[in-house]
């Protein structure tokens, strides 16, 4: 294997085995912030050794050991840790491939559970709760969180550190939270594994258009929530939303990688499996009897799209209606444009392309490259090619993700050739 490719595949390993180190290790030294250091001190030593020796087996075992044996060094230097080292030597072993293999079992004691809450806790300010834990949960970049709240790089660099000092300050307990702070920190869990599964399901970066393990994870963790919190109509909705968008992920990508959109997609291939738990676990939110918040709309949207057998036989005027509550509860130029494509689906391109022009000026929009690939599509049904073929090369110069681009300067060139 070439160093170049030994590269590529610690950073896979990197994306799926981050969270769950950083998660172990703050559990042991209680800091949030020294445990992703001692990850990527484990990381540093990797890119170092594996080059040359290849990659072990199981090589999140193997980060694991090594970030541990950093830790226990940490602490014998540390002569105010020395009771908590002793304790610490006495009673760990050495994490085993088998330590690594195991999964959760619902347990609230879930070392990734405790590191969501952790990074959610109320002494920081809700974007850093979200950038936080995006950033040592999700392993997305500070690039990709920058692009996910579209703001500047640099402002969630700040966000993170500053998050970091203040947790360790604070001394804040490594656990999960009962009760009434259960439910304070409950909307910035939702959130960010919210955002989670939305990385994982369109990246935003990177040379593949999808990212399962991030969808897995964040679903995983959804569920867990759903257990612990069954009286939250919120929590089974953002569970239901996560169930049906995993449906679609054999027909999301062609044999190539290349993307393919909704309405292409072979929907004999949707896992019905997962379907239907979205479905109960909407029908769940909805028998709580409270008016459907955002996650359980847009869950309610994607079930639209679940029981429609064709793609023609989707009922739009449904979906548009839908996007119109959820702009009530939660207005975003986002969610105006998702509406714009539902009305345009429903009542004609013209109308779509009436609302798209009005969200032309909103600053949050500025470099958002779906903005103008929903006009292209819009300009392309209205026989307006050439427009349209800007557009696609607009968004295309936008976008960082390498499939998304090659998806719409293929568009283009459709547009040339008509």
């Amino acid at each position: 294997m070439s160093d170049s490719s030994v590269l590529r595949t610690i950073d896979a390993i990197w994306r799926i085995e981050s969270a769950k180190l950083i998660a172990g290790l703050a559990r042991m030294v209680r800091d949030v912030g020294l445990a992703e250091d001692l990850a990527q001190d484990a990381l540093v030593i990797a890119l170092e050794r594996w080059p040359a020796t290849g990659i072990p087996d199981n090589p999140g075992a193997w980060l694991m050991t090594t970030a541990k044996r950093r830790a226990i060094d940490l602490l014998r230097r540390n002569k105010l840790r020395d009771q908590k080292y002793e304790e610490f030597g006495r009673g760990s072993d050495l994490y085993t491939e088998n330590d690594m293999d195991l999964t959760m079992d619902g347990e609230v004691g879930d070392d990734l559970l405790r590191l969501i809450f952790t990074t959610c806790h109320p002494v920081l300010s809700q974007e850093a709760r979200v950038a936080l834990t995006l950033r040592l949960l999700g392993g997305l970049t500070t690039d990709e969180i920058a692009h996910a709240f579209l703001v500047a790089e640099s402002t969630i660099a700040q966000r993170i550190v500053r998050a970091k000092r203040t947790l360790s300050a604070k001394r804040v307990d490594f656990e999960v939270p009962v009760g009434e702070e259960l439910q304070d920190r409950l909307s910035t869990v939702l959130e960010v594994i919210y955002l989670m599964f939305n990385e994982g399901y369109s990246a935003t970066s990177g040379g593949s258009w999808i990212r399962p393990l991030l969808c897995q994870e964040a679903l995983r963790l959804g569920r867990i929530l759903a257990e612990i919190a069954p009286a939250e109509p919120e929590v089974h909705g953002l569970v239901a939303l996560m169930e049906i968008q995993s449906s679609r992920f054999k027909t999301r990508v062609n044999a190539s990688g290349e993307p393919i959109l909704l309405m292409d997609q072979n929907r004999a291939l949707w896992d019905q499996l997962l379907i239907r738990r979205g479905l109960a676990a909407l029908e769940r939110a909805r028998r709580l009897g409270r008016p459907l918040g955002p996650y359980a709309l847009q869950a309610a949207i994607s079930a639209c799209h679940a029981q429609a057998r064709l793609a023609s036989e989707t009922d739009w005027a449904r979906i548009a209606a839908l996007y119109e509550a959820l702009s009530r509860v939660m207005p975003s130029p986002i969610v105006e444009l998702n509406r714009a494509v539902a009305i345009a689906m429903a009542f004609g391109p013209a109308f779509g392309l009436q609302i798209v022009d009005e969200l032309a000026s909103e600053p949050s929009l500025k470099d958002y490259h779906l903005l103008p690939s929903v006009r292209g599509d819009f300009l392309v049904k209205l026989d307006r090619i050439d427009e349209a073929r800007g557009e696609f090369e607009r968004a295309a110069s936008l976008t960082r993700n390498v499939r998304e681009r090659e998806l719409l300067l293929k568009r283009a060139a459709e547009c040339s050739n008509q």
